[in-house]
């Protein structure tokens, strides 16, 4: 037997509220997407620390309603929770923005999984608890405040019992994120608080029946970073699992801020992994999250990376290719120019929803982003998006490559040049601030942000590239932009057809 440490984050980039669940050895999980299309990332794992994505739950257009106009940047599908019982996996969440509370199941995680079943409750990241009778119970945090209960039939998605408050957490605000467990002969009760940024804090109460009456734990907040100088900050909203050895873990959502006070993150909301243990009262007990740890005992199961570069050449996008609130068919096509991919504009700027953009979440403090690119007689190139009005992007069309930067309500090209003609590369690479020297292409020759973003035409790491600009990080971070999501570089046309031959996302080996 081998001992193996692990380094958090589990899962890296924008992957916040992790829920998990365990069938036999294999471990599956799903985290929200928000404002994204496909919906509900799910990945698989088995070992809590390798996870590979195996597909989205909602991979569908009629699973997924995301209306325009209305559909916001943040909204979208909430937290989410995944459970197996009867044969089913079970995915229990809430979709802000087009029809409230909902379930899906499916007989295999790869899916299908069913159309949305919508449960009339009020109120956000619902859960799914089954005791040993069958009544199914759903938990979920109450638009008055609180965590409510209600007896549902997850099948047809009708409420049978209540919904009743339950308990309202240790007096943090926001306690939301209900996950309800069967522990021996108690009924536990997970929840977040304090908002799910710096204050943000897990705690637990109990109870004989999910009925209740619900005690609080008398250490409440079961875990908290606030107010540490803890590199892993925000976390909370946390799930529990049982390893095959008996032993406990949660995951949860965290964040690794960076850059000069007040310090910033830019890769979203993480999924990290910590131990459990359970003190002479019954009680769970964390201490604080770790950038490394031993892992769960038993099997040990890396999985292969994803490839850095995408050719284009299957007949599906890989799951972790993502656009912002719809990716209707006839807005891109891997047939129409075999080995590459066709974009078509179906909105002339990023600046307003209903553009053309297919991206990957930022996983990496440092990267490299490269694409080969065919405008045509259109226009697009590569974007760093964190939403409508906080994005930077490098592009081609019309005989020229401009950098083009969105903070808030300012837009601006802070460089153009030339372009040569047919297909170029672009290139974007990401670098921590505490390694980016004073630059002429950065404004003030310098930056105390979290990062520096370079755009180039050509390969930055080929002869011949030509640097365009430098720019702060800093504004496409949550705490400027605000929104719970987080940096997704991608692909985009907003003029005619553009084509990609390739696409390559390149991790640097300390990002």
């Amino acid at each position: 037997m081998f001992d193996h440490t692990y380094d958090n984050p589990v899962i890296s980039g924008f992957h916040p509220d992790p829920s998990v669940c365990r069938v036999g050895d294999d471990y599956y999980l799903v985290c929200s997407s928000f404002e994204y299309f496909p919906g509900l990332p799910l990945f698989h794992s088995r070992d809590l620390v390798h996870w590979e994505q195996i597909g989205n739950v909602l991979d569908r257009p009629s699973q997924l309603p995301l209306p325009l106009p209305g559909s916001k940047a943040s909204g979208g599908l909430y937290a989410p929770t995944i459970r197996h019982h009867d044969g089913f996996f079970w995915v229990v969440d809430t979709n802000v923005d087009g029809g409230g509370n909902f379930v899906v199941r499916a007989e295999r995680p790869e899916g299908p999984w069913s159309d949305p079943v919508w449960i009339d409750v009020e109120g956000i990241d619902p859960d799914l608890a089954w005791e040993e009778d069958g009544a199914c119970w759903c938990a979920f945090s109450g638009p008055a405040g609180g965590i409510n209960l209600a007896r549902i039939d997850p099948v047809e998605g009708t409420v049978l019992e209540g919904p009743f408050p339950t308990w309202s957490g240790s007096g943090l605000k926001y306690p939301e994120a209900p996950h309800l467990l069967r522990v021996g002969d108690w009924w536990y009760l997970l929840i977040a608080e304090g908002g799910t940024e710096r204050g943000h804090a897990v705690s637990v109460a109990r109870a004989r029946s999910p009925r209740g009456p619900w005690e609080g734990a008398p250490g409440n907040p079961l875990l908290s970073h606030s107010g540490t100088g803890r590199p892993i900050q925000n976390t909370g909203h946390a799930d529990l699992v049982q390893a095959p050895d008996g032993g406990w873990w949660m995951v949860l959502l965290g964040v690794r801020p960076r850059g000069f006070t007040p310090d910033v993150h830019v890769l979203g909301r993480e999924t990290f992994l910590t131990p459990v243990e359970w003190d002479e009262d019954g009680w769970p007990v964390v201490a604080p999250v770790p950038e490394r740890h031993r892992a769960p005992g038993g099997a040990w199961h890396p999985v292969p990376a994803p490839p850095a570069r995408d050719d284009f050449d299957g007949t599906a996008l890989a799951p972790h290719w993502i656009s912002p609130f719809a990716r209707p068919e006839g807005s891109w096509s891997l047939t129409e120019r075999p080995g590459s991919l066709v974009l078509h504009a179906t909105g002339p700027t990023l600046d307003t929803p209903g553009y053309t953009f297919v991206g990957r979440r930022q996983q990496h403090h440092e990267c490299r982003v490269t694409a080969l690119v065919d405008p045509g007689t259109g226009r697009g190139g590569l974007c760093v998006r964190l939403d409508e009005a906080h994005h930077y992007e490098v592009e081609v069309g019309d005989g020229e490559v401009r950098v083009v930067a969105r903070i808030g309500p300012l837009s601006q090209t802070v460089a153009q040049r030339l372009a040569p003609p047919g297909p170029l590369t672009l290139g974007v690479t990401v670098r921590t601030s505490d390694l980016v020297p004073a630059s002429p292409l950065l404004t003030g020759g310098h930056t105390t942000g979290p990062d520096t973003l370079a755009f180039w035409l050509g390969d930055p790491e080929a002869p011949g590239a030509h640097p365009l600009a430098e720019l702060d990080g800093r504004y496409l971070s949550t705490e400027v932009a605000g929104g719970f999501t987080g940096r997704v570089i991608g692909m985009y046309a907003t003029e005619g057809s553009v084509a990609f031959d390739w696409f390559a996302y390149t991790p640097a080996q300390d990002g």
